[in-house]
């Protein structure tokens, strides 16, 4: 197994910069995540490293070797792709074994490979199936089981569940996680779906524009966004934002937003004090915006008076989106809390998790 090393590379086409300086290290048998919207470079940067397009600067290791100038098929690497590229007259065991004929491999060896992806998979009682007899998700399978048997030293897949219904995706998702947990070999894995990013990644590295905006595990992306792209971009729904400014003392600090003033909690006065005067973002997550009834005993600096917009009820939990003035945001709250259309209700606002980002440079400070 080997690492994979992304020393300031940049890959341009024509006047776009789709990947702009980026350097990042994965580290030996790590499951690292590139996420970001459609267009901002990360399935570049996967082809980069497969070799399946040419750096116009930086350098690309894997293990200790730079392969800028090394062929993909002798990179030793295997990727999986967002269509499952399979032939459709072969067997799922033709599928499985034919890089391995091309590779003119012992037919004992591609025999022991076949099977025991097949079994790793379960695949097994498939294997004399062709494509049109499997299901989306066995399909999905096989193209997974045909990087297995290469034995590769990195496994790179773009998007491979995007193909597959809700249901399916959460099951394979599942089967993903196992699977590497099993074979204990570096994965580089993209998607636009922060969910599966959040929960398959050791690491998260988001991207925008071709730049790296953020690279940390899942927890501290969520908890601590190094800017509003980020804060926005991790969990669901979306954090809300407001516009506004800080005011006060070094001793005691209000983020006003409109119609809402918040208290800022002791712990952050000395991040956010330097933003007095100035025009802020305030932002929290719908999760951290509470009903009364859950939060009985929060400070009055905590509260405020907001009308209840729409209510969408989720079983377990409902999304609740309310107004403040002109403000619109969302909240996440218990479906304990009964609440219809036209409420005015004073909702809780949990400033302990609040985040505050400069209305300049989106940049957090706290």
């Amino acid at each position: 197994m080997a690492g994979v090393t992304l020393d300031h590379v940049s890959k341009i086409f024509g006047e776009v910069r789709a990947v702009n300086d980026l350097t990042i290290q994965i580290h030996d048998k790590e499951f690292l995540v590139l996420v970001g919207p459609s267009g901002c470079g990360k399935s570049t940067a996967l082809r980069l490293i497969a070799g399946l397009e040419e750096a116009t600067a930086g350098d690309i290791y894997i293990g200790d070797r730079r392969v800028n100038d090394v062929a993909p098929k002798d990179r030793d690497i295997a990727m999986v792709f967002q269509s499952y590229a399979l032939y459709p007259h072969m067997t799922v065991y033709d599928n499985l074994a034919f890089g391995l004929k091309l590779r003119k491999t012992p037919k004992s060896e591609i025999d022991r490979r076949v099977k025991e992806a097949a079994e790793i998979l379960g695949l097994q009682n498939l294997l004399k199936r062709k494509p049109k007899q499997l299901s989306g998700g066995q399909r999905q399978r096989v193209a997974l089981g045909r990087a297995i048997v290469r034995e590769p030293l990195v496994f790179l897949m773009d998007e491979p569940l995007s193909n597959l219904d809700a249901k399916l995706r959460v099951q394979t998702r599942a089967e993903l996680i196992k699977l590497h947990q099993r074979l204990q070999t570096t994965v580089i894995y993209v998607t636009h779906d922060q969910v599966e990013a959040m929960t398959m990644g050791h690491r998260i590295a988001v991207m925008r524009d071709g730049i790296l905006q953020q690279l940390d595990t899942p927890q501290v992306l969520y908890d601590r966004p190094s800017n509003m792209f980020v804060a926005g971009f991790i969990g669901s729904p979306s954090m809300n934002f407001f516009e506004g400014t800080v005011s006060g003392t070094d001793s005691e600090l209000w983020v006003e937003a409109g119609t809402l003033k918040l208290r800022v909690p002791d712990h952050r006065l000395a991040q956010v004090k330097a933003a007095v005067g100035r025009e802020v973002v305030f932002g929290i997550r719908p999760e951290d915006i509470h009903h009364p009834m859950d939060r009985r005993d929060a400070p009055d600096h905590q509260k405020a008076k907001v009308t209840v917009e729409v209510v969408e009820p989720l079983g377990s939990e409902q999304f609740v989106y309310l107004r403040s003035g002109a403000q619109e945001f969302t909240s996440r709250m218990s479906s304990r809390a009964q609440l219809a259309a036209g409420n005015n209700v004073d909702v809780v606002f949990d400033t302990e998790k609040m985040h505050v980002f400069d209305k300049q440079t989106e940049m957090a400070l706290a």
